[in-house]
Formats: structure tokens, sequence, C-alpha cells
């Protein structure tokens, strides 16, 4: 009996299709995916969460294509997908406010009470991440469609499964909650100091030194290479570090990102602002994670950071 190609396929070559086919992907909703953050760290209230939402919407939006016999239009899908990921990623972590997402009413928008269009954008765009978490789920997803990525209400309706009066409504509630929170005195995150582990870390990497920062690794080190690859054990992950030294005109910088230590990457092409972030986690002294945004520098237009220098730790030359 005769197999077909399909069933004489190596696994090798099965994996090079399936990853030829998450390229394509990637490459297909590249310029929706800076947006599909915007959104996901909003709702989240943090840079990082926000982009394990957009690898959930991605991934499960891959899985759902494969499935399909047709491309969806592809913006009001990926939302849809993404809300809902932002829904389950707040129910998981117990951010859940006193009004879940299904609580959207059809009142009648009070146009005499709400603000035009243009001042709402402007007060969402300049609204600190973290004042989106005053808002209920559904008043957050409506503001943030709306006032910060200008979709219509009636797009945002079909994202989110929601009746135009609905989001209406969300929406004028939202802006006065966001007026408010917006309007709060702020406080600066509490960092912590910036560990020796990571000043040494940071050091190294400087100076090329390569050896020595392969020598902070753990045996079983994870390296996520954010939307490129992932690797695990010293030998695999060495390959990163060989990647870095192949490039010119970068820096490292230690920080905090959000309030925990980081280290920001400072290129030649974007001297003053980090053009991305790197996460180090540590165990027993030994580096046991590495979480590089590289290839998702859009996550440095949203980040609340602050960069360490001390006379212990200049500011090193580019």
């Amino acid at each position: 009996m005769d197999s077909s190609a399909n069933d004489q396929a190596e696994p090798g070559d099965i994996i090079g299709m399936l990853e030829q086919g998450r390229r394509q992907f990637l490459a297909l909703v590249a310029h929706i995916r800076p947006d599909l953050h915007r959104y996901c760290t909003r709702m989240t209230g943090s840079v990082t969460d926000g982009e394990d939402v957009v690898q959930d919407t991605l991934a499960a939006a891959l899985f759902e294509l494969s499935q399909s016999r047709a491309l969806p239009p592809l913006r009001p899908w990926l939302f849809r997908i993404a809300h809902n990921k932002t829904i389950d990623h707040l129910r998981h972590e117990k951010y859940r406010r006193h009004e879940p997402i299904e609580a959207a009413s059809d009142v009648a928008d009070d146009a005499a009470g709400e603000p035009d269009n243009m001042l709402a954008r402007s007060q969402a765009t300049r609204a600190a991440i973290a004042c989106f978490l005053a808002l209920a789920p559904a008043q957050r997803a409506c503001v943030i469609l709306k006032d910060v990525l200008d979709h219509s209400a009636e797009d945002i309706a079909l994202e989110l499964n929601l009746s135009v009066p609905a989001v209406k409504s969300a929406l004028h509630r939202g802006r006065a909650v966001l007026r408010q929170a917006a309007r709060a005195p702020s406080r600066a995150p509490n960092a912590s100091p910036i560990s020796p582990a990571l000043l040494r870390y940071a050091s190294l990497f400087n100076a090329h030194d390569w050896d020595g920062v392969r020598a902070l690794l753990a045996d079983d080190v994870r390296l996520d290479l954010v939307s490129r690859r992932k690797a695990a054990g010293r030998r695999e992950v060495g390959q990163y570090f060989s990647n870095y030294d192949r490039t010119a005109g970068w820096q490292l910088l230690p920080a905090w990102l959000e309030g925990r230590e980081a280290l920001a990457v400072r290129t030649q092409a974007q001297s003053e602002a980090p053009a991305y972030f790197i996460e180090i986690d540590w165990a027993g002294g030994r580096v046991a994670s590495i979480r590089d945004f590289r290839y998702v520098p859009y996550i440095a237009r949203d980040a609340a950071y602050q960069l360490y220098f001390t006379p212990a730790c200049p500011l090193p030359a580019m």
C-alpha cells in the first residue's frame, strides 16, 4: 500500500514546514502587532505581561488559522482573540474588578457629559499605563480601543461582542474614571537596589567576556529570544552570546523595568532611550533564565523604566 507524501515526511521536514508557516504568519501580522501590544499592555498594566498576552494571542490565532479555509479580516479577528486572552489573564491573576466584562450595559450614552473624541483621545494617550487598571474591564477595553487605538464604536462592538450602545456606555463611564485616576498623584515604584549579580553580568557582557558570562549560567538555563526562538541548557544558550559578539553598537545598562531589575539595551541608533530590555532571573546565584525583547522593540515605547547609574557603576562609553 502506497503511503502519501505527508506520511513519508521526516520529523525534521515537518518541523521545518511549521516554522516556515509561523514566520510567514508573523510577517503577515507584523504591522498590527505593536497596536496589539499597546492594547494588551493597558489591559494588564504591564509591558511584559502585555507581551505575554500578545504571544498567547498569536499562538491561538495561528492554531485557529490552521483549522480555517479562509483568512479572516486580520485586525478585528486578532483584537477579538487578544481581548479574550487579556480577560483570561486578568482572571488568572485575580485582577478582576467589581464589574466583569459581561456587565457593560445597553444604556444610552450621555453625550452632554462626555468630552469630545479629540479631548478623550489626548487624555487616554497621556495617561500612565497603571491608570487604566482603575477601570472595570469592559470600560478599560472600550477606552483603549477607542481613545488610544482609534477604533470605531462599530468595530469595538464587533471585537468585544457587545452592542454599540453598550460600547458607548462603557466609554462614557470609563473616560470619567480615567480622568479621575489620571489626576491622582502618582507614586514612584519602590525599586530595590540593583543586585551585585546583575551588575556583574552587565559588566562582563559589555566587556565581551563571554567565558565570564557563560560561567554565570545554570546548567539548565533557559533562553527566550521573544518572537524568534527558545533554547535551554548552557550549550544551546551559548550561541546567543556569539550572536551578540557579532553585533556592534550596543550597550547593557542596569535598570528597573516596572519596578523590577532588568537590563536596558542602548544602541547607537537610540543613544538616549533604551532600544529594548532584557530580563534575567537568578537561582542559587546562577542565571536561571534570560528573556530578551530585542525583536519586539515596541515594548520600550510604553515601558516605565529607570536607569541605574552610581559612581560604582558609571555610564560606560559607547
